[in-house]
């Protein structure tokens, strides 16, 4: 597995989920390398670059360490490396809650569409400087939505993102936007105007909790 580095080490770490539907929950972070998207605000870009290179079965070790139920894959886009997730889970027990945060266009294995127990998918719209060719794939965010497990997470910046957040005709209640903010001070000020976004729309809010704790520090 090709683990993403920080500070020299494979990122594998145990935190509370700062995102998505389970935010507050602590769990196991492995962040793999390597993505297929680069955004322009991006807060993990070293995670694109060729990280640690770890067996399956040292990366389980790691992960089971930390005797907590909860394991959140992340990257980096997870789904680039499919074969070895699925390795991997099949290393660590079959109870523990496995997470994977994805950019929603890769789609899923039968293997992990079975096995994962949720999928935070998190299209990713004009600003973040990909083509919408490349970066919304209505067919793969079907097979995400068809296993039943799935959340649609949205960066947003206002209210000009939502027609396209509409177009993809995902359900109401399995979307959550979030602010585009990468420090502390940015998340106050963006949250006040995505909130009234999720009023008028009908839709969840989203916390960055690691960010209200950590600000932007990395690798918790």
């Amino acid at each position: 597995m090709n683990i993403a580095r920080l500070k020299s080490e494979p990122e594998i770490f145990y935190s509370l989920q700062g995102e998505g539907a389970r935010v507050g929950c602590p769990a196991v972070f492995l962040r793999l390398a390597g993505c297929n998207l680069h955004c322009s605000w991006c807060d993990t870009r070293y995670s694109w670059l060729t990280g640690c290179e770890l067996a399956e079965a040292d990366v389980a070790a790691r992960v089971l360490s930390y005797a907590c139920g909860s394991l959140v894959i992340t990257g980096g886009e997870p789904l680039l490396q499919a074969a070895s997730m699925e390795r991997l889970l099949s290393l660590l027990p079959a109870e523990m809650h496995v997470e994977v945060e994805t950019n929603g266009t890769v789609p899923p294995t039968p293997a992990l569409a079975a096995r994962v127990n949720q999928w935070n998918v998190s299209p990713k719209l004009t600003h973040s400087g990909n083509e919408a060719a490349a970066a919304l794939c209505p067919a793969v965010l079907e097979a995400f939505l068809a296993t039943g497990k799935a959340w649609f997470k949205f960066v947003v910046r206002g209210e000009e993102d939502w027609p396209a957040i509409q177009a993809l005709q995902l359900p109401q209640q399995n979307i959550i936007l979030m602010p585009c903010a990468a420090t502390r001070a940015e998340l106050d000020a963006a949250r006040p105007a995505v909130a009234a976004m999720c009023l008028r729309h009908h839709v969840r809010l989203g916390e960055r909790l690691h960010v209200v704790l950590w600000d932007d520090e990395k690798g918790v």
